[in-house]
Parts: structure tokens; sequence; C-alpha cells
């Protein structure tokens, strides 16, 4: 079962196919991620936290 890198929260098979690179097999981040965001390519801090 694929988990998120930095939070640990659950993903689905088909997230890690569209949003990690493919030589990894979990994604950097993932939308349940406060501290976080995708840019892009690239994983960057988050400028306000999520709720």
């Amino acid at each position: 079962m694929p988990t998120c890198e930095n939070c640990g929260s659950f993903v689905t098979a088909e997230y890690v196919r569209v949003f990690a690179p493919e030589e990894m097999d979990s994604p950097r981040v993932c939308p349940s991620c406060e501290d976080k965001v995708r840019d892009g390519g690239d994983v960057r801090e988050a400028r306000a936290t999520r709720h």
C-alpha cells in the first residue's frame, strides 16, 4: 500500500503513477500534506498551512 513520504497518508497507486517520479514508489507530497506542496516538478514549503 503506497504512502506519502512526507506525512505518511495513504495514497492510491494511480496517484503514485501520476504524481511520483517514475523511479519512486511513493509520492514526495500528497493533498493531505499541510507543510509542503508540489510546485511543477519540485516540492517546496507551503506558504500557508492548509486545513
